[in-house]
């Protein structure tokens, strides 16, 4: 049995992770709406999978070309500043690599083109914990609007992980290309209104915050906005944390 790198607050593995004499592999899937995303949804469980053996790989569904407030920017040259720019976070966070699905920002659609490129994406891949963003909120906490890519990009994902790419009657054009089927053992959802998981971060949360550094063209990183960050994941405790809402799947 393969260490599932989670603890809980108090020190406790969650998970017996991954069983390898069943197959099972120590790889995680975090699956975003947009660059930057999944730093600030699952950067610091990212680096502790990562520093846990895990091997991480992001999945990026739209090319971010509208994540400006200048008007007159090249949209060509932003997206591929923000190719670069997760590029390197990822590699802060100790992720093995990054997959653009090249949507395009602010126009995704749940649909079944997008259940088919993120279902490919796990069978491909693997994993035995997928991390994405949680469809059903909308209004997160009463203080943020979740974007629309978020929520298609989470449904998608949630769709695709069960059932879709278990089942060989979905897609089948995968297995015609030397593919197998796929079952995901647990879900993890960010940007939710129903966590049931906290995860202590502290001991990466540097790193956390170096990723999203890297992510120039989004964020400008003053003191004032530091301090934004440093309290907007610090819990009553003092400890730094991401919450999620965690799915666990029968065998």
């Amino acid at each position: 049995m393969a260490p599932s790198g989670l603890e809980d607050l108090f020190g406790n593995e969650i998970s017996n992770g991954p069983n390898i004499e069943n197959g099972d592999l120590p790889r995680a899937m975090v699956i975003a709406g947009h660059p930057d995303d999944s730093d600030v949804g699952a950067g610091g469980i990212t680096a502790k999978l990562a520093k846990a053996g895990w091997e991480v790989r992001i999945i990026v569904a739209t090319d971010g070309s509208k994540g400006s407030s200048q008007a007159n920017i090249n949209q060509k040259e932003l997206v591929a500043k923000r190719i670069i720019e997760q590029q390197n976070a990822s590699k802060v966070l100790g992720a093995k690599d990054v997959k653009f699905l090249d949507f395009i920002d602010g126009e995704l659609e749940y649909n079944r083109n997008l259940i088919a490129k993120i279902t490919k994406e796990i069978r491909i891949f693997k994993p035995y914990a997928v991390y994405t963003h949680d469809p059903e909120a909308i209004i997160i906490n009463n203080s943020f609007v979740s974007h629309s890519d978020h929520r298609a990009t989470g449904l998608a994902t949630v769709d695709s992980v069960y059932p879709t790419a278990r089942d060989p009657l979905n897609f089948p054009e995968h297995m015609e290309e030397g593919l197998e089927t796929h079952k995901v053992r647990e879900l993890f959802l960010w940007g939710t209104n129903q966590s049931n998981l906290e995860i202590d971060i502290s001991d990466y949360f540097q790193k956390k915050i170096d990723a999203l550094k890297e992510h120039k063209s989004q964020f400008d990183f003053t003191d004032e906005m530091q301090n934004r960050f440093l309290e907007r994941w610090k819990n009553d405790d003092g400890k730094y944390t991401e919450k999620f809402r965690r799915i666990v799947f029968s065998r």
